[in-house]
């Protein structure tokens, strides 16, 4: 994979940034262990995990893989929606800039009534003094606007903590970054993303990368819920991409409306992101588009 773009180059090391949140995450000794397995949800919390955009769609992924896991009751909000009704035994914020309106809002507000957890990829941010600890994963930075190795390693280092051994994962992540794409996938004029489960946050992130790098026309949705609607927008020269095993039929759903269909079912789905990412890179070069500096984007959404 040639580096046109910064966004390429970043994509390119997310499995190096995967090996070494599986460290952070598992250290039990020295000071590994202090900046973030000690700082991360223990088993039995009641957790809410909240960001924004990119962000956003990791905690998804997150909240479903610990509750589903058997770690305790844990939800997932927008930032801008958390319910500050409700009682929670930590929040566990993710922002890359740690610099989100929003974020620290949350933050600033739950101050003395909820420990909060920040995970950001720069400690000279205000996020540093909003959150009551703070996990820094400066070597997952980024230069351009949009977010990939970040967002990734945040969930490898999320996952790993789960117990989860990644090394099947970081391996397919080095296939992904390595192989061609698929021929003739980058010419289609529509893409629908599908998910179960945690996926679901991976296919409404991959969506977002297409929107905000390509200017694409893409849409997401739960797997199951593509035939109660979505499917109508399937036809010739349209995708469908599944992250994860398909439900039983569907492929046949998107072959008899003549869509076509992008699966690897026996892919990590955090490792076949990367290829959406880099899908998103390739249409962006092709219309002639900056992908490290999308139209109407910045790198940080700062409110008056």
């Amino acid at each position: 994979m040639s580096a046109s773009s910064l966004t390429t180059a970043e994509i390119a090391t997310q499995p190096e940034c995967w090996r070494r949140a599986v460290a952070l995450a598992t250290a039990t000794t020295g000071p590994e262990a202090e900046s973030a397995a000690a700082k991360l949800p223990a088993h039995g919390e009641r957790v809410a995990v909240i960001g924004c955009g990119t962000s956003w769609f990791m905690a998804q992924a997150y909240a479903t893989l610990r509750e589903r896991g058997g770690f305790g009751e844990t939800d997932a909000f927008a930032a801008s929606e958390f319910p500050f009704g409700r009682g929670y035994d930590r929040v566990l914020a993710i922002t890359r800039s740690g610099t989100t309106t929003e974020v620290l809002e949350v933050c600033r507000r739950l101050r003395g009534t909820v420990p909060v957890t920040a995970v950001t990829a720069d400690p000279a941010t205000p996020v540093m003094d909003a959150a009551d600890q703070v996990i820094v994963l400066d070597f997952a930075d980024e230069q351009s606007v949009v977010q990939t190795r970040f967002a990734t390693t945040v969930l490898a280092l999320l996952r790993a903590h789960l117990g989860e051994d990644l090394a099947a994962a970081i391996a397919d992540a080095e296939k992904a970054v390595a192989e061609e794409l698929p021929d003739g996938l980058a010419a289609a004029e529509q893409f629908t993303f599908l998910g179960t489960g945690w996926t679901y946050g991976l296919a409404q992130e991959a969506g977002l990368k297409m929107r905000e790098a390509a200017g694409a026309w893409t849409e997401s949705y739960p797997a199951m819920e593509y035939r109660h609607g979505p499917i109508s927008i399937t036809g010739p020269g349209r995708a469908v991409w599944s992250f994860g095993p398909l439900p039983e039929g569907l492929a046949d759903n998107v072959a008899a409306v003549g869509g076509r269909l992008e699966s690897r079912p026996d892919a990590d789905p955090l490792a076949d992101l990367i290829r959406a990412q880099r899908l998103a890179v390739a249409i962006a070069e092709a219309k002639g588009y900056d992908p490290d500096r999308p139209r109407n984007l910045t790198r940080s959404v700062i409110l008056a």
